[in-house]
Protein backbone atom coordinates (compact mmCIF):
# COMPACT_ATOMS: atom_id res chain seq x y z
CA UNK A 1 0.00 0.00 0.00
CA UNK A 2 1.69 3.51 -1.28
CA UNK A 3 2.26 5.97 1.83
CA UNK A 4 -0.23 8.73 2.39
CA UNK A 5 0.53 11.90 0.92
CA UNK A 6 1.49 14.50 2.97
CA UNK A 7 -0.88 16.43 4.87
CA UNK A 8 -3.38 13.89 4.88
CA UNK A 9 -3.59 13.25 8.25
CA UNK A 10 -6.59 15.44 9.56
CA UNK A 11 -4.55 16.36 12.66
CA UNK A 12 -1.36 17.58 10.52
CA UNK A 13 -3.65 19.44 8.10
CA UNK A 14 -5.27 21.07 10.17
CA UNK A 15 -2.10 21.97 12.39
CA UNK A 16 -0.23 23.63 9.11
CA UNK A 17 -2.90 25.47 8.69
CA UNK A 18 -3.34 27.04 12.01
CA UNK A 19 0.13 27.74 11.87
CA UNK A 20 0.09 29.60 8.20
CA UNK A 21 -2.27 32.04 9.83
CA UNK A 22 -1.08 32.31 12.84
CA UNK A 23 2.25 33.25 10.79
CA UNK A 24 0.50 35.91 8.75
CA UNK A 25 -1.46 37.60 11.27
CA UNK A 26 1.97 38.33 13.11
CA UNK A 27 4.12 38.99 10.73
CA UNK A 28 1.76 40.31 8.27
CA UNK A 29 2.43 43.68 9.57
CA UNK A 30 6.13 42.94 9.90
CA UNK A 31 6.51 42.81 5.97
CA UNK A 32 4.54 45.84 5.61
CA UNK A 33 6.54 48.19 7.82
CA UNK A 34 9.63 46.54 5.82
CA UNK A 35 8.10 47.07 2.34
CA UNK A 36 7.41 50.67 2.92
CA UNK A 37 11.00 50.84 4.56
CA UNK A 38 13.86 48.37 4.17
CA UNK A 39 12.69 47.09 1.36
CA UNK A 40 12.12 49.66 -0.65
CA UNK A 41 15.46 50.73 -0.94
CA UNK A 42 17.96 49.56 -3.60
CA UNK A 43 20.53 48.07 -0.83
CA UNK A 44 18.09 45.52 0.80
CA UNK A 45 14.90 45.33 -1.90
CA UNK A 46 16.24 41.64 -2.55
CA UNK A 47 13.88 41.10 1.23
CA UNK A 48 10.45 40.19 -0.97
CA UNK A 49 12.08 37.92 -3.48
CA UNK A 50 13.59 36.13 -0.35
CA UNK A 51 10.49 35.60 1.52
CA UNK A 52 8.72 34.46 -1.86
CA UNK A 53 11.97 31.77 -2.17
CA UNK A 54 11.57 30.19 1.00
CA UNK A 55 7.75 30.23 0.85
CA UNK A 56 8.12 28.08 -2.89
CA UNK A 57 11.00 25.97 -1.18
CA UNK A 58 8.78 24.69 1.89
CA UNK A 59 5.97 24.32 -0.68
CA UNK A 60 7.47 22.19 -2.95
CA UNK A 61 9.05 20.38 -0.87
CA UNK A 62 6.38 19.85 1.41
CA UNK A 63 6.10 15.80 0.95
CA UNK A 64 10.10 15.29 1.37
CA UNK A 65 9.47 17.47 5.07
CA UNK A 66 6.52 15.63 6.64
CA UNK A 67 7.57 12.53 5.46
CA UNK A 68 8.14 9.65 7.96
CA UNK A 69 6.51 8.82 10.95
CA UNK A 70 5.21 12.17 13.42
CA UNK A 71 6.95 12.44 16.46
CA UNK A 72 6.51 15.93 18.05
CA UNK A 73 9.26 17.60 19.95
CA UNK A 74 6.61 19.49 22.15
CA UNK A 75 9.28 20.53 24.84
CA UNK A 76 11.89 21.64 22.44
CA UNK A 77 9.18 23.26 20.15
CA UNK A 78 7.02 25.52 22.76
CA UNK A 79 10.79 26.11 24.24
CA UNK A 80 11.73 27.40 21.03
CA UNK A 81 8.55 29.08 20.63
CA UNK A 82 8.59 31.04 23.67
CA UNK A 83 12.12 32.27 22.67
CA UNK A 84 10.90 33.81 19.41
CA UNK A 85 7.90 35.22 20.57
CA UNK A 86 10.25 36.95 23.17
CA UNK A 87 12.18 38.61 20.63
CA UNK A 88 9.07 39.36 18.37
CA UNK A 89 7.38 41.70 21.33
CA UNK A 90 10.66 43.22 22.24
CA UNK A 91 11.43 44.10 18.46
CA UNK A 92 7.79 45.55 17.97
CA UNK A 93 7.39 46.89 21.13
CA UNK A 94 11.01 48.95 20.92
CA UNK A 95 10.99 49.26 17.01
CA UNK A 96 13.79 47.15 16.72
CA UNK A 97 12.60 45.11 13.41
CA UNK A 98 16.04 43.10 13.07
CA UNK A 99 14.94 41.45 15.98
CA UNK A 100 11.26 41.63 15.13
CA UNK A 101 11.96 40.17 11.35
CA UNK A 102 14.62 37.36 12.81
CA UNK A 103 11.53 35.89 15.17
CA UNK A 104 10.09 34.63 12.01
CA UNK A 105 12.80 31.94 11.61
CA UNK A 106 12.30 30.46 15.47
CA UNK A 107 8.82 31.08 15.54
CA UNK A 108 8.68 28.75 11.89
CA UNK A 109 11.35 26.31 13.36
CA UNK A 110 9.24 26.02 16.59
CA UNK A 111 6.07 25.01 14.41
CA UNK A 112 7.88 21.82 12.57
CA UNK A 113 9.13 20.91 15.62
CA UNK A 114 5.84 20.76 17.70
CA UNK A 115 3.74 19.56 14.77
CA UNK A 116 6.00 16.81 13.61
CA UNK A 117 9.22 16.89 14.88
CA UNK A 118 13.01 17.01 14.20
CA UNK A 119 12.92 15.31 11.48
CA UNK A 120 10.94 17.79 9.00
CA UNK A 121 12.65 20.61 11.25
CA UNK A 122 16.31 19.00 9.39
CA UNK A 123 14.74 18.75 6.39
CA UNK A 124 13.42 22.36 5.87
CA UNK A 125 16.69 23.91 7.50
CA UNK A 126 17.67 25.87 4.50
CA UNK A 127 14.30 27.65 3.56
CA UNK A 128 13.96 28.67 6.96
CA UNK A 129 17.64 29.61 7.56
CA UNK A 130 17.43 31.46 4.19
CA UNK A 131 15.20 33.81 5.44
CA UNK A 132 17.74 35.32 7.70
CA UNK A 133 18.90 37.09 3.44
CA UNK A 134 15.33 39.16 4.61
CA UNK A 135 16.05 40.62 7.56
CA UNK A 136 17.65 43.87 7.94
CA UNK A 137 21.17 44.19 8.31
CA UNK A 138 22.02 46.18 11.67
CA UNK A 139 23.06 50.04 10.93
CA UNK A 140 26.05 49.10 13.39
CA UNK A 141 27.25 46.45 11.22
CA UNK A 142 26.77 47.63 8.18
CA UNK A 143 28.48 51.40 9.38
CA UNK A 144 31.96 49.65 10.40
CA UNK A 145 32.10 47.76 7.19
CA UNK A 146 31.22 49.72 4.68
CA UNK A 147 34.29 52.32 5.04
CA UNK A 148 36.64 49.88 4.50
CA UNK A 149 35.23 48.10 1.66
CA UNK A 150 34.53 51.97 0.05
CA UNK A 151 38.14 52.37 0.44
CA UNK A 152 39.22 49.23 -0.92
CA UNK A 153 36.77 49.97 -4.08
CA UNK A 154 38.43 53.09 -4.74
CA UNK A 155 41.90 51.72 -4.57
CA UNK A 156 41.47 49.33 -7.12
CA UNK A 157 39.50 51.08 -9.94
CA UNK A 158 42.20 54.24 -9.68
CA UNK A 159 45.13 51.49 -9.74
CA UNK A 160 42.79 49.74 -12.87
CA UNK A 161 42.06 52.96 -14.44
CA UNK A 162 46.19 54.95 -13.89
CA UNK A 163 47.60 51.47 -15.33
CA UNK A 164 44.67 52.13 -18.31
CA UNK A 165 46.29 55.55 -19.30
CA UNK A 166 43.21 57.71 -17.82
CA UNK A 167 44.21 61.38 -15.64
CA UNK A 168 42.66 59.71 -12.14
CA UNK A 169 43.48 60.51 -8.88
CA UNK A 170 42.05 59.74 -5.67
CA UNK A 171 41.32 61.66 -1.77
CA UNK A 172 39.87 59.05 0.26
CA UNK A 173 36.59 57.38 -1.61
CA UNK A 174 36.77 60.73 -3.73
CA UNK A 175 37.86 59.90 -7.29
CA UNK A 176 39.09 62.62 -9.36
CA UNK A 177 38.93 61.98 -13.36
CA UNK A 178 39.47 65.12 -15.89
CA UNK A 179 37.36 67.54 -14.64
CA UNK A 180 35.09 64.94 -12.66
CA UNK A 181 35.09 64.55 -8.97
CA UNK A 182 32.95 61.06 -8.01
CA UNK A 183 32.31 60.43 -4.37
CA UNK A 184 31.98 56.13 -3.93
CA UNK A 185 28.68 55.83 -2.25
CA UNK A 186 27.57 53.44 0.23
CA UNK A 187 25.99 51.49 -2.47
CA UNK A 188 28.88 51.05 -4.48
CA UNK A 189 30.82 49.29 -1.46
CA UNK A 190 29.96 46.15 -1.99
CA UNK A 191 28.28 45.10 1.46
CA UNK A 192 24.44 44.91 -0.08
CA UNK A 193 25.12 43.42 -3.08
CA UNK A 194 27.31 40.88 -1.13
CA UNK A 195 24.41 40.06 0.90
CA UNK A 196 22.35 39.59 -2.19
CA UNK A 197 24.84 37.61 -4.14
CA UNK A 198 25.43 35.22 -1.24
CA UNK A 199 22.07 34.49 -1.03
CA UNK A 200 21.47 33.88 -4.26
CA UNK A 201 24.39 31.48 -4.74
CA UNK A 202 23.07 29.50 -1.87
CA UNK A 203 19.50 29.20 -3.53
CA UNK A 204 21.76 28.32 -6.45
CA UNK A 205 23.62 25.67 -4.62
CA UNK A 206 20.28 24.23 -3.13
CA UNK A 207 18.57 24.29 -6.91
CA UNK A 208 21.05 22.07 -8.22
CA UNK A 209 21.75 20.11 -5.34
CA UNK A 210 25.09 19.10 -5.37
CA UNK A 211 26.44 16.10 -3.33
CA UNK A 212 29.73 17.41 -2.45
CA UNK A 213 29.98 19.53 0.65
CA UNK A 214 33.39 20.58 -0.23
CA UNK A 215 32.24 21.85 -3.47
CA UNK A 216 29.25 23.90 -1.86
CA UNK A 217 31.53 25.51 0.46
CA UNK A 218 33.96 26.68 -2.07
CA UNK A 219 31.32 27.98 -4.30
CA UNK A 220 30.07 29.44 -1.19
CA UNK A 221 33.58 31.51 -0.13
CA UNK A 222 34.14 32.50 -3.56
CA UNK A 223 30.91 34.95 -3.59
CA UNK A 224 32.65 37.20 -1.71
CA UNK A 225 36.12 38.15 -4.07
CA UNK A 226 33.32 37.90 -6.92
CA UNK A 227 31.02 40.70 -5.55
CA UNK A 228 34.21 42.35 -4.79
CA UNK A 229 35.42 42.69 -8.43
CA UNK A 230 31.73 43.19 -9.60
CA UNK A 231 31.81 46.29 -7.16
CA UNK A 232 34.79 47.17 -9.39
CA UNK A 233 33.30 46.81 -12.77
CA UNK A 234 30.66 49.09 -11.56
CA UNK A 235 32.53 52.00 -10.16
CA UNK A 236 34.83 51.64 -13.58
CA UNK A 237 31.83 51.51 -15.72
CA UNK A 238 30.34 54.99 -13.72
CA UNK A 239 33.71 56.75 -13.93
CA UNK A 240 34.28 55.98 -17.88
CA UNK A 241 30.92 57.04 -18.75
CA UNK A 242 31.22 60.07 -16.41
CA UNK A 243 34.37 60.91 -18.00
CA UNK A 244 33.59 60.22 -22.21
CA UNK A 245 29.78 61.21 -22.05
CA UNK A 246 29.43 63.75 -19.08
CA UNK A 247 28.30 64.00 -15.25
CA UNK A 248 24.16 64.17 -16.63
CA UNK A 249 24.77 61.16 -17.86
CA UNK A 250 26.86 59.27 -15.42
CA UNK A 251 24.11 60.38 -12.76
CA UNK A 252 21.17 59.49 -15.38
CA UNK A 253 20.46 56.07 -16.81
CA UNK A 254 23.82 54.57 -16.66
CA UNK A 255 23.47 54.68 -12.87
CA UNK A 256 20.92 52.05 -12.57
CA UNK A 257 22.95 50.43 -15.97
CA UNK A 258 26.03 49.87 -14.10
CA UNK A 259 24.02 47.92 -11.35
CA UNK A 260 22.45 45.78 -13.72
CA UNK A 261 26.08 45.23 -14.89
CA UNK A 262 27.63 44.56 -11.59
CA UNK A 263 24.75 41.20 -11.05
CA UNK A 264 25.56 40.31 -14.54
CA UNK A 265 29.47 39.93 -14.09
CA UNK A 266 28.72 38.04 -10.27
CA UNK A 267 26.42 35.63 -12.31
CA UNK A 268 28.99 35.17 -15.13
CA UNK A 269 31.74 34.90 -12.78
CA UNK A 270 29.91 32.34 -10.54
CA UNK A 271 28.71 30.31 -13.38
CA UNK A 272 32.24 29.89 -14.50
CA UNK A 273 33.74 29.34 -11.01
CA UNK A 274 31.17 26.24 -10.57
CA UNK A 275 32.17 25.35 -14.43
CA UNK A 276 35.55 25.11 -13.07
CA UNK A 277 34.59 23.24 -9.88
CA UNK A 278 32.39 20.61 -12.09
CA UNK A 279 35.33 19.59 -13.62
CA UNK A 280 37.30 18.18 -10.30
CA UNK A 281 34.04 17.25 -8.23
CA UNK A 282 31.88 16.12 -10.85
CA UNK A 283 34.30 13.21 -11.31
CA UNK A 284 34.86 12.26 -8.11
CA UNK A 285 30.85 12.21 -6.92
CA UNK A 286 29.99 15.60 -6.19
CA UNK A 287 28.05 16.01 -8.97
CA UNK A 288 23.92 17.05 -8.44
CA UNK A 289 21.67 14.38 -6.76
CA UNK A 290 19.33 13.19 -9.04
CA UNK A 291 15.20 13.73 -7.83
CA UNK A 292 12.76 10.84 -9.18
Amino acid sequence: MPPAPPLATPGLAWGVVLLLVGFACMYGPTYAQLAHSTWATDEQGHGPLIVAASAWLLWTGRSEIFAGPSRPALASGFGVLALGLLCFVVGRSQSVIELEAGSQILVLAAGLLVLHGWSALKRAWFPILFLVFSVPLPGAFVQAITMPLKHAVSVVAEKILYLAGYPIGRSGVVLVIGPYQLLVADACSGLNSLFTLEALGLLYMKIMRYQSKVRNVLLALMIVPISFVSNVSRVLVLVLITYHLGDEAGQGFAHGFAGMVLFAIALVLTFLFDRLLAARFDRDGGARVEVR
